[in-house]
């Protein structure tokens, strides 16, 4: 019988809590650790539709990646997602910051999904930013081709020189922008950036891009399902049939 605590030590066994950022609030956030787990519901975020989905397909936990309680709170009302969660009795692991540096996690798969080889940060590599080598390409080139591959609309500004050294990151990755100028990157890909952060790598020299958080993250799910089957092959196991809540026309 699988418990909520052993997809817990799973989990610790290769993204460890202690390396989640300060920020970062992962780990079992609703339910009890000793609950008895045989249909779990791998998401990004814990939503109405997929405390629905779990419901529907009778899971009894879901492993998200962004915690579902994230800042301290005062209230917690019917249909806040934590609510709905403890109502139905289905637990919810929240596994954020320690996945996006681990071997495996969130920046793997997503080198996986743009068909890249790489290494950790040379300066840095327990930030959890990767680096590719690749063929010399353009700024709007190299846009072109993570946009196809992710399905995602790409920003991106062009410092001007042809890019072999790709830094990625996916998310929030706007923090380690320094980290990946040191290391001598010419182009940065990463979910989220600001206006300031574009001017900031442009004038450093390095191509910045923009993908997504939620284009740059959502490989992480089926890899980490078909990691979650080998270890345990008696789960059944989903992937939130909720897509990114985030539209452009």
């Amino acid at each position: 019988m699988t418990l909520a605590a052993d997809l817990l030590a799973w989990l610790d066994s290769f993204a460890p809590l202690t390396t989640q950022l300060e920020f970062d609030n992962s780990g079992l956030l609703v339910g009890d650790a000793a609950q008895a787990v045989t249909r779990v519901l791998l998401t990004l975020d814990v939503t109405q539709a997929t405390v629905s989905q779990a419901e529907q397909m009778g899971a009894e936990l879901i492993l998200a990646h962004h915690p579902v309680i994230f800042r301290a709170r005062k209230q917690l009302l019917r249909g806040d997602p934590a609510w709905e969660l403890a109502r139905r009795g289905i637990a919810c692991i929240g596994w954020h910051t320690p996945l996006d540096s681990a071997a495996g996690g969130v920046n793997d798969a997503l080198a996986l999904a743009l068909g890249w080889e790489t290494i950790p940060l040379p300066n840095a590599p327990e930030c959890g930013v990767r680096l590719a080598q690749l063929e010399a390409k353009s700024a709007e080139a190299l846009a072109a081709y993570i946009g196809g591959k992710l399905n995602a609309h790409v920003r991106f500004c062009d410092a001007g020189q042809p890019i072999t050294r790709v830094a990625l990151c996916g998310g929030a990755g706007g923090i380690f922008l320094p980290e990946v100028i040191r290391a001598g990157a010419t182009a940065y890909l990463t979910g989220d950036a600001d206006h300031h952060l574009f001017l900031d790598a442009r004038q450093a020299g390095l191509s910045l891009l923009a993908a997504g958080h939620y284009e740059t993250e959502s490989p992480l799910l089926p890899a980490l399902a078909a990691r979650l089957g080998v270890a345990f092959p008696a789960l059944q196991i989903q992937l939130s049939e909720e897509l990114c809540p985030i539209q452009t026309i």
